[in-house]
């Protein structure tokens, strides 16, 4: 099994980051393995984490009223679980549940926006990083939304 920092040197989201900085992000990341159907994270609460999925798929999730639970993406491996962590008030914004057991490595999110603070460099290029995940999701759940209003009519 590789270490935390070969494991993160890997990761397509990290990629290009100098070494030091890699180095510094160990400090903040531990193994983490969901079970099928562990619920990862309930919308409204508490983001205090992000994880990097290396084996295993989690999907994303929402309650629709009159559907019930809508699922609006599923990531696997190489996909970043999780951007409210980096964003006040530190809340999900979705729901979700591993569809299998789902290896990844989590990383405290506290501890890495004070990690953005002492390396400004670090802290803009991870905010641009997330911020590309953010639009990526709004624009899939977009999509799913209006593929759902399409098949209501």
């Amino acid at each position: 099994m590789d270490t935390i920092f070969e494991s993160l040197a890997m990761e397509p989201f990290l990629a290009g980051l100098p070494e030091h900085q890699l180095r510094r992000l160990t400090s903040c990341a531990s193994w983490a393995v969901f079970a099928t159907d562990y619920r990862v994270f309930t919308e409204g609460g508490r983001a205090d984490r992000f994880w990097l999925i290396k084996k295993g798929r989690v999907a994303l999730w929402t309650e629709v009223p009159g559907r019930g639970e809508v699922v609006l993406e599923e990531l696997g491996p190489g996909a970043v679980l999780g951007w409210s962590w980096l964003f006040e008030p530190y809340q999900w914004h979705f729901n979700a549940r591993a569809r299998e057991v789902t290896y990844a490595l989590s990383l405290n999110g506290p501890a890495v926006r004070r990690l953005c603070g002492q390396d400004p460099e670090f802290g803009y290029e991870l905010t641009s990083r997330v911020n590309r995940i953010v639009v990526k999701r709004l624009q899939f759940t977009r999509r799913r939304m209006l593929d759902l209003l399409g098949s209501a009519s």
